[in-house]
């Protein structure tokens, strides 16, 4: 009878954290919807069922973008301690944090030379320990490309990120010409800015003038490659362009 009870106590311990396990697992629910436009319910919902935000919380990154960067750079070892890096389009920092950490800009990895990341947004954000932070400031004004050639003080850069997105109209053809522009502004300045065999990672939604962006780019770099990122939503247009290997202009 003793052997009975025992084996009937461990079953509905058992039974117990299976319930506790499949309550704290359970996909969240978006509350407080009334009122909200289709767009903004469908885009909660997808947030809260989002296992790239739940995994930003968890490891303190500010948006779930920190991944993509954190892939790409796993695969094509674009940063490392002692680099120069410049962030295009950085608010709110998630890839500014990856930059820091993979640069050692905040000087956390002991006897590893200290990198530099400078970050730059339209848009006003916290700082990130490790960078320095210019928010407010449009990156394809002369304005702020004077103001981020000063802060590198004559250092040449290795590697240039951007995350960069214009607002979008809902007019497809206007939307892919202005993201295609700011790329082109970005690699402007990593052609004048980059050392030798530096990087470039650049946002593109996928267009019909991507193929012309490339090109252009493999004129001045070794090696271009169109990446999706995992962590890049499947029913997103969006591409990076990861150049590789700054030759020069």
């Amino acid at each position: 009878m003793r052997s009975v009870k025992i084996c009937l106590n461990l079953l509905f311990k058992r039974c117990l954290s299976i319930n506790k396990s499949s309550i704290h697992y359970a996909k969240q629910q978006p509350r407080n919807l009334k009122g909200k436009s289709k767009s903004s319910q469908e885009w909660l919902t997808r947030q809260l069922s989002d296992p790239y935000v739940e995994k930003a919380h968890m490891m303190n990154y500010r948006c779930r973008s920190a991944f993509k960067l954190l892939e790409i750079d796993d695969k094509y070892h674009l940063m490392q301690p002692g680099y120069t890096v410049i962030d295009c389009g950085a608010a709110p920092g998630s890839w500014t944090q990856v930059a820091v950490e993979r640069t050692n800009a905040n000087g956390k990895q002991e006897k590893k030379p200290l990198g530099s990341v400078i970050s730059i947004d339209l848009l006003h954000f916290h700082a990130v320990p490790g960078a320095v932070i210019y928010g407010g400031m449009d990156f394809t004004s002369a304005v702020a490309q004077q103001r981020l050639k000063e802060s590198l003080a004559g250092r040449r850069v290795n590697c240039v990120l951007s995350d960069m997105a214009p607002n979008a109209t809902g007019v497809r053809m206007l939307d892919q010409e202005s993201i295609t522009n700011l790329c082109y502004e970005v690699l402007r300045f990593a052609l004048a800015m980059s050392g030798p065999d530096a990087n470039l990672v650049v946002k593109v939604w996928d267009n019909g003038d991507v193929p012309k962006l490339e090109k252009t780019m493999l004129q001045h770099y070794e090696k271009v490659k169109r990446v999706k990122p995992r962590a890049s939503r499947g029913d997103s247009a969006e591409h990076f362009l990861v150049a590789r290997g700054f030759r020069g202009t």
